[in-house]
């Protein structure tokens, strides 16, 4: 596909919206892009066998869902720096050993965010001040009563379930 044209509608704190003309081999399209930043979403997993999540309402959904901690990637900031300090704004913990385990695309058909997908142990008690619209509530959950509730379709946030998946496949 080639781009014919571009233009940008919408600058938001989080994200963007591109209108795309695009020519493909069976003519002309308007395409609308949402564009991100990146996210990362981490799985912190303790001495105990708990994965620390956070239930938290979503306005875009106008419910609570409870997922791992996870959050937007500043325009030039390490994504892994991002991973840590999330941990210590969402969960008030720090993690001695965090490691990249996968990453994939939230929405590929419409969004340009790119998730990348962290798990972290060793936490040990250290808080940083939450984002001003954030009202969360952390849940210790063992880790095995986790990757079941997103087995069993329990959890409604894709980047937890990914996350869960994830770190069970690699443990």
């Amino acid at each position: 596909m080639d781009v014919v044209s571009s233009e940008k509608v919408f600058q938001g704190r989080a994200i963007s919206l591109r209108v795309d003309q695009v020519r493909a081999s069976n003519g002309t399209f308007q395409m609308e892009v949402l564009e991100h930043t990146g996210g990362v979403a981490v799985v912190p997993i303790d001495g105990d066998d708990n994965v620390w999540m956070v239930r938290q309402y979503r306005h875009a959904v106008r419910r609570e869902l409870l997922e791992i901690p996870a959050g937007t990637v500043k325009i030039g900031e390490d994504p892994a720096l991002c991973a840590a300090r999330e941990l210590q704004e969402e969960i008030g913990m720090k993690a001695d050993k965090i490691d990249l385990v996968g990453e994939f695309f939230l929405a590929p058909g419409y969004s340009s965010e790119l998730m990348r997908l962290y798990l972290a142990t060793g936490l040990t008690p250290s808080s940083l001040p939450q984002d001003e619209d954030e009202e969360i509530v952390v849940e210790k959950i063992p880790f095995a009563q986790a990757v079941q509730m997103a087995i069993k379709g329990e959890l409604h946030d894709a980047k937890s379930v990914a996350g869960l998946l994830l770190a069970a496949h690699l443990r």
